[in-house]
């Protein structure tokens, strides 16, 4: 990459906030170009602030993948929505993405009046709209233009990488000048042991058909540096109730060793090297209220 003068280097935040499941994760990963954070069909798969880095000529853009916006019932709820409201807030751009599908839904109007209480403009970004005819499409973006929040309104389909290059344009043409705030070659600000533990948890999630999203978290215990180059890590999938053991596990531990398979694997491609992946799964049953958990993940206990 060209050496660029310190007085033309620019840098931003962009938080990307929307409905559960609105493709906010795909979308940053499409953008960053690699995987940064975790995808899944069930709702709310992120549960705290990822960053990921993308550098666009003298720009470092840095975008705030965030938890999806809802009415929140249980303290993991409140503590992820208020992440997300935290992320929008402090950043300089804010990019509120549609599921173009679901349409201006109570969520989204939601996340809109709160948007227009803080005085905050936003790009609006409709995704999957391969998945919409044309005329709703056109329809959807009248309705949301006429809030009178948005400055740009883009159609793409993050999953298909449709429609990102005016997008990205855009969101580097609003980067303020500044230092860049992180190394170059970074891709994210999120340490390695609590990658992997997100890549296990999405595994887990696309294996279990049964609704264990708040039920399941996942922590790495162990990282072990072998002297041939390879990776020994360790695991534990924590479930609330021992019923829930079971289903985790699967008949003669086929669910597990799927869920361990499927994990190791894009831990290789990421880390380009051999890994040793080793899961335990554990009961317990106040892991959504102990502080310690909450504080590793950067989110709020008390919110």
């Amino acid at each position: 990459m060209t050496e660029v003068p310190e007085n033309e280097r620019r840098c931003g935040y962009v938080a990307i906030v929307g409905a559960p499941n609105a493709g906010k994760s795909t979308l940053v990963n499409a953008l960053v170009g690699t995987k940064v954070s975790i995808v899944s069909p069930k709702v709310q798969t992120t549960r705290f602030r990822v960053l990921g880095i993308l550098m666009q000529g003298p720009a470092q853009v840095i975008l705030v993948d965030t938890p999806g916006i809802f009415q929140p019932r249980r303290r993991l709820d409140r503590a992820m929505v208020a992440a997300a409201w935290n992320g929008a807030s402090d950043a300089d751009l804010v990019c509120l993405l549609v599921d173009a599908h679901r349409g201006y839904d109570d969520d989204t109007r939601a996340i809109v009046e709160k948007l227009k209480e803080a005085k905050r403009q936003a790009v609006l970004v409709l995704n999957k709209v391969d998945a919409v005819k044309k005329e709703k499409l056109l329809e959807l973006a009248a309705r949301l233009h006429a809030e009178g929040l948005f400055t740009d309104v883009f159609m793409i389909s993050a999953l298909k990488g449709d429609g990102l290059a005016p997008l990205l344009e855009v969101l580097t043409e609003r980067t303020p000048l500044g230092p860049w705030m992180f190394p170059e070659d970074e891709v994210s600000d999120l340490p390695q042991r609590m990658l992997a533990a997100e890549i296990t948890r999405e595994k887990a999630f696309l294996k279990l058909h049964e609704e264990l999203p708040y039920a399941l978290t996942v922590e790495t215990e162990n990282w072990e540096e072998r002297p041939d180059g390879s990776a020994r890590i360790d695991q534990v999938i924590f479930i609330q109730r021992e019923s829930q053991k079971a289903i985790v596990v699967g008949k003669g531990g086929h669910q597990i060793k799927a869920i361990g398979a499927a994990a190791r694997e894009e831990l290789e491609a990421l880390l380009e090297r051999r890994v040793h992946l080793f899961l335990h799964v554990k009961v317990k049953e106040d892991w959504q209220d102990r502080r310690s958990h909450y504080s590793e993940m950067g989110l709020d206990f008390d919110v």
